[in-house]
């Protein structure tokens, strides 16, 4: 999160070892492969190599790359390569986010209005959420995350928010690969503490982020819920302390707890 200040330019990094260049190169070949695939409706290998002007054996160790990766499949009958379901699942991850930030937008400027505060949307990826949209206050100090932003669960409104709406288990499995970073002295870095506020996040529908990744700052959000009835993201307000105070946060907390039922509504989600 940021204030809007100017901030020095940064540099591009150096690129020096062979052994990236030689990442790198694969990579590329990877994803020239994989295109190729996709646009075909079955290719046999010469095809592929031919199309990619890869050798066939490059090309083969690419191609079972990607089919390890469910990225493409090979069908043994007719010895033919064709995409595979993890490129849909893929796209269409991309296609519910669009419709998300798309369909977000008039509520978050709804509830910008209604609070006076920065209002954001954040999507759920597997250790930590990333911010995809925001609706700023014409308030001079107010909070600003760049859409690509990313926090930790356990140290955002939003994030605390998802949690409350998982099983324990989940939670467990989440918190062990993302860890519970101390950012400030108000994060919840102990799990028992955490388990008890994601508690009182879920009975009540909203949670609060109060100073515990960034000093001098309060969030409250709640959950987006998906067709499944499964929280992929949230709905938040953000900003200082001096306005978002503890007063104001049965009034806040409401309001943002509605905000996200009707996106959730409008994307066709239920809440559980």
């Amino acid at each position: 999160m940021h204030t809007r200040q100017p901030r020095p330019g940064g540099g591009r990094r150096a690129f020096n070892g062979p052994s990236e260049a030689g990442s790198v190169q694969s990579l590329d070949r990877a994803l020239r492969i994989l295109a190729i695939v996709a646009e075909g409706s079955g290719l046999s290998l010469s095809e592929i190599s031919a199309r990619s002007e890869l050798a066939a054996s490059t090309a083969y160790r690419m191609l079972t790359t990607l089919q390890n990766h469910g990225m493409v499949e090979f069908d043994t009958s007719d010895q033919l390569w064709s995409i595979g379901v993890e490129t849909y699942r893929m796209g269409a991850a991309f296609l519910r986010r669009r419709k998300l930030v798309d369909r977000a937008r008039v509520v978050m400027q709804e509830l910008m209005e209604k609070t006076g505060e920065t209002a954001n949307l954040g999507v759920a990826e597997d250790d930590c959420v990333v911010f995809v949209s925001q609706v700023e206050t014409h308030q001079a100090i107010r909070a600003f995350f760049r859409p690509g932003t990313r926090s930790s669960f356990h140290a955002s409104g939003i994030g605390k928010a998802v949690l409350a709406q998982l099983e324990p288990e989940r939670v467990a499995a989440i918190l062990r690969k993302s860890g519970l970073q101390r950012f400030t002295d108000k994060t919840l870095s102990d799990i028992s503490a955490l388990a008890h506020d994601l508690a009182v996040i879920k009975h009540r529908g909203w949670s609060v982020d109060d100073e515990e990744r960034h000093p001098g700052m309060r969030c409250v959000a709640a959950a987006i819920f998906n067709e499944f009835g499964e929280p992929i993201g949230g709905v938040s307000v953000s900003g200082p302390t001096v306005r978002v105070t503890m007063e104001r946060l049965e009034e806040i907390g409401p309001l943002v707890r509605d905000a996200a039922a009707e996106v959730t509504r409008m994307i066709g989600g239920f809440r559980l």
